[in-house]
């Protein structure tokens, strides 16, 4: 049952990890961009901007929304794009197993911060993948895969 105690941890979660765990989703859309040689910028939350740090940008609501900006890749395939949609999922499931591995070796104490991370990080890893059209533009991680790999369309935006 959800009660007043639960609050801390509920802002904790919203307020820290959630955005931390769509950080880490939105840098491996980057670093898979990056690898395949392409511009790339990274936006977390909306609003106005609080933070602008080279390609990041940090706004003023930063756990409401991300999103990661590619063009220009040198290396531009379907499969280079697939790998770049497949990136942000692929870096919260390593997250998670290098989470589960310091933990295992007792170099972090077990702890609800981590349980949580590892919750949102499944969660984010899962439900990006799902082939989902959000708006004429917009569509999930598992959408884009799907969308560039049958019809060799990309999306320049991945969320």
């Amino acid at each position: 049952m959800f009660n007043a105690e639960d609050l801390q941890t509920f802002f904790w979660g919203f307020f820290l990890i959630l955005p931390i765990v769509s950080l880490i989703h939105q840098t491996g859309h980057m670093a898979f961009a990056a690898l395949f040689g392409g511009n790339i910028s990274l936006t977390l939350g909306r609003g106005s901007t609080l933070v602008k740090l080279g390609p990041l940008e940090v706004k003023k609501i930063y756990f409401l929304d991300s999103f990661c900006n590619y063009s220009n890749l040198k290396v531009n395939t379907r499969f280079t794009h697939a790998c770049i949609y497949a990136g942000g999922s692929i870096f919260n499931m390593m997250s998670v197993f290098i989470i589960n591995m310091l933990i295992m070796h007792d170099i972090l104490a077990p702890h609800l911060f981590f349980y949580q991370f590892g919750y949102f990080s499944f969660y984010f890893a899962f439900f990006s993948l799902l082939p989902v059209q959000y708006s004429d533009k917009h569509m999930s991680d598992g959408k884009a895969i799907y969308t560039v790999l049958r019809y060799g369309k990309p999306c320049d935006v991945v969320e």
